[in-house]
């Protein structure tokens, strides 16, 4: 197997989410189905951005650290 160079030893295959959100890249997101703030949240495959509109209940999945902001591609938190 051959190293990349640059690339970090520190993160595994396994680790869907990579590395973290910029925080002020963080700050900046919303929801893109009702430009809700997003919170830090954790489901089913791991962490995700979870909007804060009670009546949204929207989580989008975060994948190498790349939050996927795709209405069809999220889903519905539970009540």
């Amino acid at each position: 197997m051959t190293e990349v160079p640059g690339a970090s030893a520190a993160a595994s295959p396994s680790d869907r989410t990579g590395p973290a959100i910029e925080p002020w890249l963080r700050e900046i997101l919303r929801c893109p189905q009702c430009r809700s703030t997003l919170s830090d949240g954790s489901g089913p495959d791991g962490p995700e951005l979870q909007c804060t509109n009670t009546q949204c209940r929207r989580a989008y999945r975060i994948e190498e650290g790349v939050p996927v902001l795709l209405v069809d591609e999220s889903r519905l938190l539970a009540d």
